[in-house]
């Protein structure tokens, strides 16, 4: 990869010795008493994070703790995920953040995966954790209980492991180019696998995405409802506020829109990141605030691409785009993306500066406009690999491309429009059928909250493609409202592409960072007719 990227109009490279946590801390000095971060207990200053930080990489070296080692972060959204996250960076010890809605046997395959040195926990998933632990058979030699106000007799509190030593001066000399932390995949098409991300990773997503796109300020008070273990809400709440100088506001719950509104109504958020199932709930939500309640400036969409009419209605209510952007876990953050004042809803955007990206039919050629390609993405933000999984990182890390794995098609204007996972297209009649794109007409209805489509094999062995629906609050599933959205979707997109059988469900299966899970539908159906 070149040091500098293609078409990028001049974010300088890092040095080669280069460490992001030290590097940040330094250059945030200036704002020492800014508050850095707010959670639901207190707040943290400039000035306050940068002493953690370093007090906690100092607790990492007194405990043993060694650079390229790994620490298991299982901790909730609180001032103590940003201290330990930063603090290994510090150290150089490799934080591997994860989901903490996760089942004893998920934590306790990543756990035999990870082979952490030592894990940080929130004390809320203390017992998970064990037996999980208990299951991979794996030993953990230091343990640290996050926001808790005591710690059983094989863990210290957050508090006294920050306090063992005295303040790391200096960061650790780690490379640009040396592993930093790993991002589990979310598992919307199986089993998670390890993105191991560099320094570097870090700083290019900054001075690309979040400076040259999403331009933060000072002033910014930030509010991701994508939780930090996500990669998506990593940047959202961790690089992109500390870099700017910003205020982020963290919530340990889960993001309802009752929960959300309140922190967005609380602390008068500027800048909200949140994902397209989540902004479909809100409108829907029965105490939506007027728009004169909040103070947004700026609202950031992803982790799948957001229905035009979702985001057209946000906007229209509160007076504020959504920018709608793809990124992924292995490219760190957003690379595809809306501007602010060239917002197109129902497109991804288009590149974000300092990425190219391409479209290729199976045999690896391009595509032309108005014909549906594989994504492949060339950028700085690209993880090393897949840990411990050479057939999958070939696969995927192809030289200087990224292969992302989703479907989308280039318009004449430049902009992107989101057709699907790769393994969630249909052939239905011997055309290509986008689920996104039927799901998108099947949201326009006024009735429907959330919807997504895939394709059952009938008796005739014929692919049929099938709805699962969830309606709004006051709306009940029967046999004329199923006509209703099968003639609503005709009227809107080519005959072929409506969906076949309609399923009217109270909810969608769906990863913690708000993905639809289309592979536990299909194997629901299959489950059904075996």
């Amino acid at each position: 990869m070149p040091a500098t990227p293609p078409d990028d109009p001049g974010a300088a490279p890092p040095p080669v010795t280069y460490n992001f946590a030290g590097d940040l801390l330094a250059r945030s000095a200036v704002h020492g008493a800014r508050r850095a971060y707010v959670d639901d207990r207190g707040s943290l200053t400039y000035a306050g994070l940068g002493e953690r930080v370093r007090c906690f990489a100092a607790g990492l070296a007194a405990a043993g703790v060694r650079p390229e080692e790994r620490l298991f972060l299982l901790a909730h959204d609180t001032l103590d995920w940003p201290v330990a996250f930063l603090g290994a960076l510090h150290a150089g010890v490799v934080p591997v953040a994860v989901n903490t809605l996760l089942t004893v046997d998920d934590y306790a395959y990543l756990l035999g995966h990870s082979r952490p040195r030592a894990a940080v926990v929130s004390q809320a998933l203390l017992p998970v954790f064990r037996q999980a632990l208990a299951q991979s058979g794996r030993i953990v030699e230091t343990l640290v209980v996050s926001r808790t106000d005591g710690a059983p007799d094989d863990a210290e509190t957050f508090a006294a492991f920050c306090g063992r030593a005295q303040a790391a001066s200096r960061p650790t000399a780690t490379l640009a180019d040396d592993a930093a932390f790993w991002l589990y995949s979310s598992g919307s098409t199986g089993r998670p696998k390890a993105a191991v991300h560099t320094h570097a990773s870090l700083h290019w997503t900054n001075a690309l995405y979040g400076r040259q796109v999403l331009a933060l300020e000072p002033q910014d008070v930030v509010f991701s409802a994508a939780k930090l273990f996500f990669a998506y809400g990593l940047g959202n709440a961790l690089t992109f506020p500390l870099c700017a100088g910003a205020t982020t506001i963290l919530m340990a719950e889960r993001p309802t829109p009752a929960a959300v509104f309140e922190r967005l109504a609380a602390h008068a958020v500027t800048v909200f990141f949140g994902v397209p199932t989540l902004y479909a709930a809100l409108l829907a939500a029965a105490g939506l605030p007027a728009r004169d309640a909040l103070a947004l400036r700026r609202c950031v969409s992803a982790g799948e691409a957001l229905p035009r009419e979702v985001g057209a209605r946000f906007a229209a209510h509160f007076g504020c785009d959504v920018l709608d952007g793809i990124g992924s876990t292995e490219m760190l953050h957003i690379f595809l993306s809306n501007r602010p004042g060239r917002v197109r809803y129902g497109t991804t955007g288009i590149p974000v500066p300092g990425y190219a990206v391409e479209l290729r039919r199976e045999d690896g050629a391009p595509v032309q406009d108005g014909q549906i390609g594989d994504l492949y993405i060339r950028g700085p933000s690209a993880a090393l690999l897949y840990w411990a999984d050479r057939a999958q990182s070939r696969a995927t890390f192809q030289g200087e491309w990224t292969r992302s794995g989703d479907k989308y098609v280039r318009e004449p204007d430049g902009c992107y429009v989101y057709s699907g996972r790769g393994d969630d297209m249909l052939k239905v009649s011997g055309q290509y059928v986008s689920p996104f794109e039927v799901e998108g007409a099947l949201m326009g209805h006024p009735a429907v909250l959330e919807a997504a489509v895939i394709g059952r094999i009938d008796a005739q062995g014929l692919t049929r493609t099938k709805a699962y629906v969830v309606l709004k609050p006051g709306h009940v599933g029967h046999c004329a409202l199923e006509g209703e959205l099968k003639g609503f979707v005709k009227d809107r997109l080519a005959p072929f592409k409506y969906p076949r059988d309609i399923e009217f469900v109270d909810e969608l299966p769906k990863t913690a960072t708000g993905k639809i899970q289309r592979f536990r539908l299909r194997e629901r159906e299959a489950a059904r007719h075996s």
